[in-house]
């Protein structure tokens, strides 16, 4: 029985996937002639977007952690959020004197987001900007990681920092960094302990699926716009789901 269990879960779960590919692409391919998209007001994103203009006008630096997950593991997907983040900021301070910094917690993380940086730069035309030593490599393990961080929070002239990824409850060391700074911090994570800790000690919090639209609200392009509008179809197809099969256990047809 067991086999043929998993085998189910396997095929459900396959069609899951196949579901939110074909609803990202008609979205892609077809959000033009739908109805604008009307994003809710999320405070976080707001004060993070004013604090960049804020940071390019005074000459002041942006801090971009994106945490210690595998992109070989679940957490990896929050470690490209990170990423997106990384592009938006390199290009909102792409005319200033003082290029973003980024921290991560693992060798991997780490080569992607200099390839991210040099990638955005030559874009846009001032490879002269790109510096493989503004991406840092802080620690591999929680503790080393945060305390690797905690000078570029302290000395390298900080604005804002907006950590994003995967983190423990060593982000909670950052955050009082940032405070201790007097520098905005906005922080997402995947992971809930260290969402509560967030909570409690970051400036702003985004919580659940806040984080994965990061790019649809830094404006990343249509592509993020068109994954908001799939998780919200997908979201609502879940909660029918459920309300059917409690229905469905009520009435006594499911054991």
């Amino acid at each position: 029985m067991a086999p043929v269990i998993s085998t189910v879960q396997d095929y459900l779960a396959f069609l899951f996937v196949l579901l939110c590919l074909g609803l990202f692409l008609f979205f892609l391919y077809f959000g033009r002639n739908l109805p604008k998209v009307n994003l809710r007001n999320i405070e976080a994103f707001r004060r993070f977007k004013r604090e960049v203009d804020l940071a390019v006008e005074a000459g002041k630096r942006l801090h971009i952690s994106l945490g210690r997950g595998s992109i070989n593991e679940l957490p990896g997907g929050a470690a490209f959020v990170g990423l997106t983040i990384l592009d938006r900021c390199a290009r909102a301070a792409s005319n200033s004197d003082q290029p973003p910094m980024a921290t991560t917690g693992d060798g991997v993380l780490t080569i992607l987001s200099q390839d991210t940086l040099q990638s955005t730069y030559h874009s846009l035309g001032t490879e002269q900007h790109y510096d493989p030593t503004n991406v840092r490599l802080t620690g591999l393990t929680p503790l080393s990681y945060a305390a690797g961080a905690l000078p570029t929070i302290r000395d390298e002239d900080i604005s804002a920092n907006f950590l994003a990824g995967h983190f423990g409850a060593e982000i909670a060391l950052l955050a009082e960094a940032g405070a201790r700074s007097q520098s905005l911090t906005v922080a997402g994570t995947d992971a809930i302990p260290a969402q509560a800790v967030l909570y409690a000690t970051a400036d702003e919090t985004l919580l659940g699926e806040e984080l994965y639209a990061a790019g649809a609200y830094l404006g990343a392009g249509p592509a993020h716009l068109a994954c908001l509008r799939m998780q919200d179809i997908v979201r609502w197809l879940l909660v029918a789901l459920i309300i059917f099969g409690a229905i469905l256990k009520l009435l006594g047809i499911l054991s």
